[in-house]
């Protein structure tokens, strides 16, 4: 089994020719062309991440931190909001019944 790895454009713009998996020299069992656009190699892992880290991949972990964040600050600010004001709406309710004129009777005595 083997895997073809088309040419591509390396960070520095250069082109790098398509080669074949396993590469002669390389790991028999690295049979799978793994890689992005910029860079490819030989893997013997079709799920496997690349090794070579970009900086571009720090910021939009950075970027991912603060986003959840703040979105977990407005998330608590609302929670806290409502909590506040349903204890408000409770404890501002009249405490004594009203009177809704309307006289309550026991079912089964006439009254003439």
């Amino acid at each position: 089994m083997s895997a073809e790895c088309s040419s591509y454009l390396n960070a520095d713009k250069v082109l790098v020719s398509g080669f074949s998996c396993p590469r002669a020299g390389g790991d028999v069992r690295a049979v799978y062309c793994c890689g992005f656009q910029d860079v490819k190699y030989c893997c013997d892992d079709t799920h496997s991440f690349f090794p070579y880290e970009h900086s571009y991949m720090w910021w939009l972990s950075v970027g991912a931190l603060v986003g959840l964040s703040i979105a977990a600050v407005v998330l608590f600010a609302f929670i806290i909001t409502v909590c506040v004001l349903c204890y408000l709406f409770i404890s501002t309710k009249p405490r004594s019944k009203l009177d809704t004129g309307l006289s309550l009777q026991m079912a089964g005595k006439a009254s003439c």
